[in-house]
């Protein structure tokens, strides 16, 4: 795995404008996520987190301020592969097997697909579906699409990987095995994450810090750090200091 690389928000600012109103979906947006770090972003809807996200990734222009992915511009860095991005909607091909779905990426970069059949091969076995590579989406759980998908962000070997709500559409049973399991994955690739989420206790139960946002414009009010050790259990859930973290984030959400 390549050397994970840092992200670093500085002032971003974005406004949009229709139907004779603008909204401020981001104002002085700064935040610096250290290379193998894991951050997550939380925060009410409309505050514009998915906008950093997609401005991290070079989908968004911006009013004002800069984004750099390992010092470089995001779509300098998305060209190179050196970001991976996984969403809500896993997005598979339904007429491709999982092998082919996780090598879509690697195709869109113009590389050849062979010499990587055995990275393939590994990330399914990574993302716990050994003996799925041939099978179609359609014959998967929800659960096992969003493995693909993780998959598939990770395929071109990225420096950086953006999760955006990537378990949002599980039910809670599943989405914490899913925690668990995308803990896991981190732990093994060291890959700097920034994860998007409505989740207070998914945001506190992965991350090693957690962004706060609130809207109205659109900006980090707190940075809390989660001093939890690693690797996390799902008894931590029950722990009191785990709470303790969670009722302090949800304060700030709630302008406590």
């Amino acid at each position: 795995m390549t050397a994970p690389a840092g992200i670093v928000l500085s002032g971003l600012t974005k406004t949009f404008h229709g139907r004779g109103k603008s909204v401020t979906a981001l104002r002085d947006v700064s935040l610096i996520c250290p290379p193998g770090s894991f951050t997550a972003l939380i925060g009410p809807s409309g505050c514009g987190k998915s906008t950093v996200l997609r401005a991290s990734l070079g989908l968004e222009p911006l009013d004002a301020g800069k984004v750099e992915i390992g010092g470089q511009a995001p779509e300098r860095a998305t060209a190179a592969g050196i970001t991976g991005v996984a969403f809500q909607d896993a997005g598979l091909l339904p007429w491709r097997s999982v092998t082919r779905n996780i090598a879509l990426p690697l195709e869109v970069l113009g590389r050849d697909v062979g010499p990587a059949a055995g990275r393939i091969r590994d990330l399914i076995a990574l993302v716990g579906l050994t003996g799925y590579g041939d099978a179609l989406p359609g014959e998967l759980s929800g659960g096992m699409r969003q493995r693909v998908a993780i998959a598939r962000a990770l395929v071109s070997e990225p420096r950086v990987l953006f999760l955006d709500e990537p378990f949002g559409a599980l039910d809670q049973i599943l989405r914490r095995q899913m925690n668990i399991e995308l803990q896991r994955i981190w732990a093994e690739t060291g890959v700097t994450t920034l994860l998007v989420t409505h989740g207070i206790d998914e945001a506190v139960f992965l991350a090693d810090r957690v962004a706060v946002m609130q809207a109205e414009p659109g900006r980090i009010v707190d940075v809390v750090d989660i001093d939890l050790p690693r690797p996390r259990e799902t008894a931590l859930f029950s722990a009191p200091h785990f709470h303790e973290l969670c009722d302090r984030i949800a304060g700030v959400l709630h302008g406590a």
